[in-house]
């Protein structure tokens, strides 16, 4: 994997937290957090790869991005 990740990654605060969060659904139980956004965002991109270095290191599948778009109604 070259760290190019098209993922969605989605960004909040947690209040009870008291942190940002960023959430990877598309990988199970991927899910970072910072105290800005920005941190948050990069330690997500970090989990991302250790998310995928683990599953290839135990042979599990790695699913592959969806590139959607959140779209709310």
């Amino acid at each position: 994997m070259n760290g190019d990740y098209r993922y969605e990654i989605i960004l909040y605060w947690s209040k009870e937290d008291e942190a940002f969060l960023a959430e990877v659904p598309e990988l199970p139980g991927c899910i970072a957090h910072g105290s800005t956004p920005e941190a948050a965002l990069a330690s997500a991109k970090e989990a991302i790869q250790l998310w995928i270095d683990t599953a290839l290191e135990f042979g599990d599948p790695v699913p592959a991005a969806l590139e959607r778009r959140l779209v709310f109604a």
